[in-house]
Order: structure tokens, then C-alpha cells, then sequence
């Protein structure tokens, strides 16, 4: 009767052993990756991975890459195109990996058609567009079934200036394809403004659009741009003189510009220059990072597209570039640039509000990709 009695505890022992190890194994942690500078201790793209209480841990290098300054996914979420954000003999690169669970392959380079190349998006056709920074000029690529990046199939180059210290010439920061896949938006910097084009996927062509461009109030710098989910509404964050501004779009492809918002507190009046800016998938909150001010602005999308501000959040670091929602937008997570770290913040999803949960090391971070 004690051998049946031991051997009964010995089997529960067992099972409540199993089923902790089983809880254990089946916690999910969400990996990302992040692109950095290389010009320091960096040597590339690393992995890492969102915990489920929003910590952070790393898992080391995933790809060697020259200033991978910044990531995306092609739509199919099987491969990862990168910038090299680099001058050489005015020519900058794009590379492509193949994404598998523990590594990254290098698959293909092409040249961007423009020096520092700053930003790359892609299609479900898997075209592919770069903003030059340096070149002033945006770049189209395709990228095949298996990964492989064609060479230039075109380049939209930017002319003139916005007639500031900073925009002496055309500097492209940001492009993208609008919800409507033939559409794409650029923002140049140097320009003070938004240039509109066609793809004409046939030619592989870019062909400007009517109206070609959109000028912003004088100063302003656009850097990035986010589009609300409902499409009627484009809202771009300005580098030179710290403000959101808000297009809306009208009918025919028509562009009418709204307002022009401050990211920073009434009280700041030290240097600062806004980096990106994201939307809530609900449509409901709007964040930007402020470096300088070292925080993320918060605020409040309303019926008509207005922004209320509902405040600004420490970034804990120095020079917070891109930042990133975790797939579920439980978390959002900041690159801090100069002070080498990555802060994970809980964000409310009624409120919109954040509050800091973890944070680690990171040499030179400057973009984050899930």
C-alpha cells in the first residue's frame, strides 16, 4: 500500500513537472531585428527578441552589413531588404537576405542609384523603391521569387531646393507605395516637399503624377510620413522645424494640405529634430520621436483627422531614431542612437499611453524591424 501510495505522488510529481516545463517551453518570445551604423562597434544587423512582459534579449549578429540603417520584409515576410547607407562614388546598395528561423542569408546586392541610400519599402509585386539621401533621388528595384534584387529599372530624380541652410538641394528620405499599389509618395528634405508619381508596371517605370509635387510651409523638412488606415488622411513629421503636418487627400489623387502641428512642449525651446512617425492600427494614435527633446510625442487622432496632444514620453536614451509596435501593438520599442540602447514601453491600447517596461544594450541602433 506505501509502494502504491509513493508511486501514485511519484506520477503526479512527474505530471506537475511536465506540464511547468510544457508552460516553459510554450512562452513566446517575438524576435526583431535591428539595423544599426557601423562606423563603431557594430558590425551589422542583430537579433533579438520581445519577451511576453515586454524584456528584451539579444541574440547576437544575424547578418554582416555595411550602416544597415534601415530593414523591411518583403510582403511575403520570406526575405529582408536593407540599405547601405553609404556613399560610394555616389553609389549607394541594396542587399537582400533570406529570413529563416536562426539566420540571415545573403542572397543579392544592387546599387540604389543614389549615394546613402536611407530608406526602402517594397510591394506585393516586389518592386521596390529606395530613398538616396545624398543622391536626391528615389530608386526602383524588383526583387524575384527567390530573393534576388534586379538592377535599377528606374530613378526619379528630385530638383531644386527649399531655400534653407539645410536645403540647399533635393535629399530624399522616405518612399513608399500608397494603399493603391500603383501610387507612390516620396518625402524629400531637401526640397520641402512630397513628390507624387505612378508606377507603371509594365515599363517598370516611375511616371510623375498630376499634381508631381506638394510644398510644405517654408522650413519645415519633411522626413517620414504615416498614412491612416481609413486613406484619407497622409501625416508627415518635419525634421527642421519640429511639427506634424496633415494632408488630406482628395478626390482624383488630389492633395490639400490641412494643418501643421508642434511635437514639442510649449516650454522647449533647446534644438531638435523629429525622426519617425507611426499610427495605431485602430486609427486612433499617432506617436513621433523627438530627438533632442529625447521623447515620444503622443496624440489623439480625431474624427476629422485633427491630432490632440496627449503628451510626451521619455525615451530613456539620447537621439531616438525608428521605433517599432510588436505585432499585437501591446509594445512599442525605440532605438536610441547615441546612447547604444533599446527601450521597450507597454502601451495602453485605450489610452494610447506608454509606460516603460524594459530595456538593453545596443551598439549604434537606428531602426527595428519584427
Amino acid at each position: 500500500m506505501k509502494k502504491q501510495l509513493l508511486l501514485l505522488l511519484l506520477l503526479i510529481a512527474l505530471g506537475c513537472s511536465n506540464q511547468n516545463s510544457q508552460n516553459i517551453d510554450n512562452s513566446i518570445n517575438i524576435p526583431f531585428y535591428v539595423g544599426t551604423y557601423t562606423d563603431g562597434e557594430s558590425q551589422g544587423i542583430y537579433k533579438y527578441e520581445l519577451e511576453e512582459d515586454g524584456n528584451l534579449k539579444k541574440n547576437g549578429l544575424a547578418a554582416i552589413s555595411e550602416n544597415p540603417s534601415y530593414l523591411t520584409k518583403s510582403k511575403d515576410g520570406n526575405f529582408m531588404l536593407v540599405v547601405n547607407e553609404i556613399d560610394n562614388d555616389n553609389k549607394g546598395g541594396i542587399e537582400s537576405f533570406a529570413i529563416s528561423e536562426d539566420s540571415l542569408t545573403f542572397l543579392s546586392r544592387s546599387l540604389s542609384g543614389g549615394a546613402h541610400p536611407c530608406f526602402v519599402s517594397t510591394n506585393k509585386d516586389g518592386f521596390v523603391l529606395t530613398a538616396n539621401y545624398t543622391g536626391g533621388n528615389v530608386g526602383l528595384l524588383k526583387i524575384d521569387q527567390k530573393g534576388k534584387l534586379s538592377d535599377l529599372l528606374d530613378l526619379q530624380v528630385h530638383t531644386g531646393n527649399g531655400g534653407t541652410e539645410r536645403q540647399t538641394a533635393p535629399h530624399a528620405h522616405y518612399a513608399c507605395f500608397m494603399p493603391n499599389a500603383n501610387l507612390i509618395t516620396a518625402v524629400d528634405l531637401g526640397t520641402n516637399q512630397l513628390w507624387f508619381s505612378v508606377l507603371d508596371q509594365e515599363n517598370q517605370k516611375l511616371i510623375p503624377s498630376d499634381p508631381n509635387t506638394l510644398t510644405l510651409n517654408p522650413g519645415a523638412g519633411p522626413r517620414h510620413l504615416a498614412i491612416h488606415p481609413s486613406g484619407n488622411w497622409i501625416y508627415i513629421v518635419n525634421e527642421l522645424n519640429s511639427t506634424i503636418a496633415m494632408v488630406e487627400q482628395g478626390e482624383n489623387h488630389q492633395y490639400n494640405y490641412k494643418f501643421e502641428v508642434s511635437t514639442l512642449p510649449s516650454d522647449y525651446s533647446e534644438a531638435n529634430f523629429p525622426a519617425d512617425i507611426k499610427i495605431s492600427a485602430d486609427g486612433q494614435f499617432l506617436y513621433a520621436t523627438n530627438r533632442g527633446h529625447n521623447s515620444i510625442v503622443i496624440f489623439k487622432i480625431v474624427n476629422d483627422g485633427g491630432l490632440e496632444l496627449l503628451g510626451h514620453e521619455s525615451t530613456k536614451g539620447d537621439w531616438p531614431r525608428n521605433f517599432s509596435f510588436s505585432p499585437d501593438e501591446k509594445y512599442l520599442l525605440v532605438a536610441n542612437q547615441k546612447s547604444n540602447n533599446i527601450v521597450s514601453f507597454a502601451r495602453d491600447e485605450v489610452t494610447g499611453l506608454l509606460k516603460r517596461v524594459g530595456e538593453i544594450e545596443a551598439a549604434t541602433p537606428v531602426c527595428i524591424l519584427f
